[in-house]
């Protein structure tokens, strides 16, 4: 979606919350090499809020580009992009880094904390020439339809989707299954290794309290705690995806297999309401 909105457009594409999928490994180094060959020839920039020499590596390149389109009012940049990626908690990094201000966009562990386009914040102060550099936050944009339950379960276990639309359950049994593809040690302060996740809720609701009336494991508490704490970084630092060479067009491939029939439930589905809505009409007369 964004690849075709935004084609021809001048932009940066910034991968955020670096820490949470890399430990600085050569691997790490490899995949990000990787990712720079799917989005080629757009700039690709990966950033840790928490690093300030990443925060420095996106205003040098603002500066950069800006200062090659200077205008007395100030450049301004908006940032686009799915919901809960960080955009809000990137602005207010480069806001402290640029010009020493604090928080100026309030943030969130939930998607939809931003719910409209603010108004320009300066990251980067300005001189006789020009006002500067503002950046322009705007609410997440959640693609128009989710190819595949897989692709969904992903979505809603890093926090683009509400907690409430698939139950910490599900969540958390999917993220086991990513856990041990990784390493069981990850969660071998609760469990030994398993791929039963109610074994593994109920070790974790005894290890932590979160115990009901009688003793009994809260598994839910503790499956909402659980990806909580994997979103954190608590519980290793790794990326859900397949970062190959040819994994991005195997994925562009099979979506556009299954456009079409996307297509067809969403006409089906118009036709089954206009349906209902004119028996409702026949029965009110």
């Amino acid at each position: 979606m964004f690849e075709e909105s935004l084609a021809g457009k001048q932009r940066v594409i910034v991968y955020t919350k670096r820490d949470l999928g890399s430990s600085n490994t050569a691997a790490d180094g490899q995949r990000e090499q990787i990712i720079r060959l799917w989005h080629s020839p757009s700039p690709i920039l990966f950033s840790s809020d928490k690093s300030r020499a990443d925060v420095r590596n996106i205003l040098q390149y603002a500066r950069r580009h800006t200062s090659k389109t200077s205008f007395l009012t100030g450049s301004r940049i908006m940032v686009v992009g799915m919901p809960n990626v960080g955009k809000s908690t990137l602005l207010n990094a480069l806001r402290h880094e640029g010009v020493g201000k604090g928080k100026a966009a309030p943030t969130g562990a939930q998607p939809g904390v931003t719910r409209s386009v603010a108004s320009g914040v300066k990251i980067i102060g300005g001189d006789e020439h020009t006002e500067g550099v503002y950046l322009i936050d705007t609410p997440g944009v959640f693609v128009p339809y989710v190819p595949d339950a897989q692709a969904m379960l992903k979505l809603a276990l890093c926090g683009s989707v509400k907690d409430t639309i698939i139950g910490p359950t599900t969540l958390a049994d999917y993220l086991l299954f990513h856990l041990n593809r990784v390493s069981p040690a990850l969660y071998s302060e609760y469990h030994a290794p398993t791929n039963e996740i109610m074994e593994l809720l109920e070790a974790m609701a005894r290890k932590t309290g979160r115990l009901q009336k009688g003793g009994m494991p809260d598994t839910e508490a503790s499956a909402l705690w659980m990806v909580q704490r994997w979103r954190a970084g608590y519980l290793g630092c790794f990326v859900l995806d397949e970062i190959s060479e040819d994994a991005l067009e195997k994925k562009l491939t099979r979506e556009k297999q299954l456009m079409p029939s996307y297509a067809q439930a969403r006409k089906a589905d118009k036709e089954a309401r206009r349906a209902r809505q004119s028996l409702r009409n026949r029965q009110a007369e």
